[in-house]
């Protein structure tokens, strides 16, 4: 799977082998309607995409997503029908303060009661402090995180 910019996923879908899906990089909290700049879920869904990701720690960090919005986000993805990748993950600040564990889960229990389809949600642990510092996350670091979010899956 792959998600280009908007503007890019119709030439994307047609330059791609069917079997690699395409999916948006955001959606609106909003529906259809006076929301300039916005695509909302039922404009991807009429592109002909299934997935979408929300809560990228770009959106989160840049344009002042709260876990309110992201909540928002997932529910009116839920409610169209569309599949998401909901991102979450700790910023460098809070895991050098030990505060990882409890990030994750109320990441997770912003979008508790915003999800209906569980089956419809890829969690995909997002270590914000890696993304373009140069710092890595081991496969051990992701396995830590991965237990948190198993375990708050299974407690609820």
């Amino acid at each position: 799977m792959v998600a280009p910019i908007a503007l890019h996923i119709t030439s994307t879908k047609t330059m791609l082998n069917s079997n690699i899906l395409v999916a948006s990089q955001n959606i609106s909290a909003e529906g259809n309607g006076a929301f300039t700049g916005e695509v909302s879920a039922e404009q991807i869904i009429d592109f002909g995409l299934e997935w979408t990701l929300v809560g990228h720690s770009e959106r989160r960090k840049l344009f002042g997503e709260t876990d309110d919005v992201v909540a928002k986000k997932v529910a009116k993805a839920q409610a169209c029908g569309l599949k998401t990748i909901f991102c979450c993950g700790e910023t460098l600040e809070q895991r050098e303060a030990g505060e990882t564990n409890a990030v994750l889960r109320a990441q997770l229990d912003a979008i508790n009661s915003s999800v209906t389809h569980w089956s419809n949600i890829v969690i995909a642990y997002e270590p914000v402090w890696a993304i373009g510092t140069g710092k890595t996350a081991t496969p051990a670091i992701a396995q830590e995180a991965h237990v948190t979010i198993r375990s708050w899956l299974a407690e609820k």
